[in-house]
Formats: C-alpha cells, structure tokens, sequence
C-alpha cells in the first residue's frame, strides 16, 4: 500500500471514530415525552383548623425525557402557573394572588428541576429535584408510579404519586397565617400526569 493510500485509510478510520463518538451519545439521550393536559391533573389538600382545604391548579407544563431502562440518563422540567390554582370558592380563589399567599404578580411561576432519577421497582422510580415557590428553593423527592397502556404510537403513559411539602418553607400564607393552629403547615401534593412518547416499562 503506497504512503498516500496508508494516509487516506488512517484519516477515514479517525474520522469514523470521532463521528461514532459524536453520534453515540445523541443516540443514548431519551426522547422528550409529550404531556396530554386532558388526562392530567395537579391537586392539593391543606387543613384549616383541622378541615381538609382541598384546591388544584388547572395550568402547569411538563418536559420529561426518560428511558424506563435508564432512568438516570434522565430528566424532569415542571412549571405550573401559580395564578391557576383554584378551591372552587370565589373567597379563597380572590386570596390566592396575593403577597401573603403565592404572590402572581411577583412569582406567576413554580418550578421544579429534577437533579436525580433512580428506579425504586417495577414501574416506580424516585424522583430528586429542586422546587422553586415564591423563589425560595428547596430540595424535594417525588416518588411516581408510572403505568402504561396501549402499544407502539398508541401507548400512553401514567406518572402518579404525592409528596409532602412544608408551605412555611416557601412563605405562603405570611402574618397571621404563620400560625399552624389556623392553617397547617403540611400541604400534600397530588398529581397524575398522562404522556405520550415515553419508552416502554
């Protein structure tokens, strides 16, 4: 083989190699799942004076990319419109806005950013991350139950879980309603999040 063609062998071998390299990663990276609104909800229950407070928030967005296989190639995006939530009481839907409680106008946002997704079991995974309310950051775990129905373009995909947060942590419900003999501190988070695109269990 003549000096020239030896050349010309070994760059196509390198430049295969460095493509391959490229090209590898992009094809491990999960797809992005696509939330279907109509099936999903995010609710939550608080007490005041010991009465269960029950509320839902009726805009939010999620990006999710995972491989059930793989879930710690993953990750969680969450955004829910702060200025939806809603009791079903003009009273308390009037209150929500406000400075005292998730105050819109400054804070239209909550967020969450996963930072960890490990599998739990069949199905169950735990999900690490950041949550942001009022621009007060915490770290949270969510655990979500994922079940699937249907097959191939068809197959749709069921998170559902709840979690515990502590409302004082993020300053909602300031002054008087600092008291946890009024308003408890504990407010539990619902949610059932349907998509399409996700990887099969």
């Amino acid at each position: 083989m003549s000096p020239i063609s030896s050349r010309l062998l070994l760059t196509l071998t390198l430049a295969a190699a460095l493509l391959g390299a490229l090209v590898q990663p992009a094809l491990a990276q999960p797809s992005l799942a696509m939330l279907r609104l109509a099936g999903s909800e995010i609710a939550f229950t608080t007490r005041q004076m010991g009465v269960p407070v029950e509320g839902k928030f009726g805009k939010f967005m999620a990006q999710v990319k995972l491989d059930p296989k793989k879930p710690d190639t993953g990750s969680v995006v969450f955004g829910i419109d702060t200025g939806s939530a809603r009791f079903g009481s003009a009273e308390l839907d009037a209150e929500v806005p406000k400075p005292i409680w998730l105050s819109v106008a400054k804070f239209p946002q909550a967020s969450f950013q996963s930072t960890a997704i490990k599998a739990t079991g069949s199905g169950r995974f735990d999900v690490a991350g950041k949550l942001t309310i009022k621009g007060v950051v915490r770290d949270v775990s969510v655990p979500v139950q994922v079940t699937q129905a249907g097959t191939g373009a068809a197959l749709v995909s069921t998170a559902s879980g709840s979690f515990v947060i502590k409302r004082l942590a993020y300053k909602v419900g300031e002054g008087e309603w600092t008291d946890t003999s009024l308003l408890a501190d504990e407010v539990q988070i619902r949610f059932k999040l349907q998509f399409t695109g996700l990887a099969p269990l």
